[in-house]
C-alpha cells in the first residue's frame, strides 16, 4: 500500500510548495458535464470494487499474481507516477474536471507533442499496475474497465475543447493519437 500511496503524497506535498493554484484545480471534483459525472461516478464504483477484491483475493488466495509479477508492477507504477509528476509540470491548465479555464492555451509540448491526453494514458498505466501491485488478477480484471470509462471521458472533453479552447482543432490536426501513439 506503501507504494501506492507515498508517491501520491509526495507529489501533494510538493504541488502544496511550489503549486498551490494547480494543486486547487486538481482537487475540485464538482463536474458541470453530466456526461462527466457519471464517468466520475463508475470511476469510483470500480475502485471500490477493485480495492475490496485485491483484499478478498489475498485473503482467500483466489488468484494470487506471482511475486514477480508484483515487482513489474511496482516499477510499472514508479515510471508511471514520474511521467504523472511530468504532465502535471507541464501543464498548468490540468483540472479534475473538464472545462475551459480562463486565459487557457492548447499545451503542445514534451508529452502533450506525442498524444492529446498525456494524463489519462499515464493514469491508465497506472490503474492498471495498482492491481498488478496488490498481486490481484480478479481486480486487474475489474480495473480494466478503466479503458472504456476513460474513451467516454476523451470523446466527451474533446468535444468540449473542440468548441471552447482556441487552436484545439488545430492542435488535433498536428498530434493525431488521443492516448496511445500509432493506435488510438
Amino acid at each position: 500500500m506503501g507504494v501506492l500511496f507515498i508517491p501520491m503524497f509526495i507529489a501533494g506535498l510538493v504541488m502544496v510548495a511550489k503549486a498551490p493554484d494547480l494543486l486547487r484545480k486538481r482537487l475540485n471534483m464538482r463536474e458541470n458535464e453530466s456526461e462527466q459525472r457519471a464517468v466520475v461516478a463508475l470511476s469510483g464504483l470500480m475502485f471500490v470494487v477493485a480495492f475490496v477484491l485485491a483484499g478478498l483475493n489475498f485473503r482467500f488466495g483466489w488468484c494470487v499474481l506471482p511475486w514477480g509479477a508484483s515487482i513489474a508492477g511496482v516499477a510499472v507504477f514508479l515510471i508511471s507516477y514520474v511521467l504523472y509528476a511530468e504532465v502535471l509540470r507541464e501543464n498548468a491548465y490540468l483540472s479534475r474536471t473538464v472545462e475551459v479555464q480562463e486565459g487557457q492555451r492548447v499545451v503542445d509540448t514534451g508529452l502533450y507533442g506525442i498524444v492529446r491526453h498525456p494524463m489519462y494514458a499515464v493514469t491508465t498505466l497506472l490503474f492498471l499496475a495498482m492491481p498488478v501491485v496488490l498481486g490481484s488478477l480478479p481486480s486487474l480484471v475489474v480495473m480494466c474497465a478503466y479503458i472504456p470509462i476513460i474513451v467516454k471521458r476523451i470523446r466527451n472533453e474533446e468535444s468540449v475543447l473542440e468548441q471552447g479552447l482556441s487552436g484545439y482543432r488545430e492542435y488535433e490536426g498536428r498530434v493525431r493519437y488521443r492516448l496511445v501513439p500509432f493506435i488510438w
